[in-house]
């Protein structure tokens, strides 16, 4: 299996629950390109990418690449918003009655998991964009923009789990420690050379960083 399909298969989630079929295919053509763009940015750093590069990367024509994106750095948004909706929905599917705490910790585990060599490549292909990131403002915008945008759609996630026992302002609140907690692990693992799976890996720094942010919440 080749790394862009391996990538496609850890990273496909949809949010739609019967997405047409132009709508699968634009999916599909966009995820391409975020994957092409993430392997050529980890490998050379965006100053020393294309847009046209990607393109060509990604088997389509500069001009599919400008309908989809307006810069080479937004091209990795659909990338990493996959991410965030794998979570989301593994959250989503949580059973009723399940303590929010504990919810999160678990849909944080799956979703962040490496249980396998896709998901080693998944993970691998986000420290890279991260250490990327690092030295090119516009690419830290675009995740930083991913994250508020996944943060928003977050809440009515947790406020359906909370129930009406938690007033909108803590529903929020928990919302962006849950956000944030993943986004500083993420950050964090990208800066080390720790392992996908085990101590310090992604999932467990994103627990750890949950337990911290969450922990005053009731149960």
């Amino acid at each position: 299996m080749s790394p862009r399909h391996a990538g496609r298969t850890l990273l496909r989630v949809s949010t739609d629950a019967s997405p047409s079929l132009t709508e699968r295919r634009k999916a599909a053509t966009q995820l391409d390109i975020a994957l092409a763009a993430a392997e050529l940015f980890a490998a050379r750093g965006p100053d020393d990418t294309t847009a046209e590069e990607i393109a060509g990367r990604a088997g389509v024509a500069l001009r599919t690449f400008y309908r989809y994106f307006r810069s080479k750095q937004d091209a990795v948004s659909p990338l990493l918003a996959h991410g965030a909706d794998r979570w989301r929905a593994l959250l989503a599917e949580t059973e009723p009655g399940t303590a929010l705490p504990r919810a999160l910790a678990t849909a944080v585990e799956r979703a962040l998991a490496a249980p396998d060599e896709e998901g080693v490549q998944g993970l691998l292909r986000i420290r890279g964009l991260l250490r990327a990131a690092a030295d090119d403002p516009a690419l830290r915008a675009v995740w930083y923009r991913v994250n508020q945008e996944s943060e928003e759609r977050l809440v009515p996630v947790i406020a359906r789990l909370a129930g009406d026992g938690m007033d909108p302002l803590e529903v929020r609140l928990v919302a962006a420690a849950a956000t944030d907690a993943i986004r500083i692990a993420l950050e964090t693992w990208a800066a080390t050379e720790a392992a996908a799976e085990g101590p310090d890996s992604p999932a467990d720094l994103a627990v750890r960083c949950l337990r911290r942010l969450v922990g005053a919440m009731r149960p």
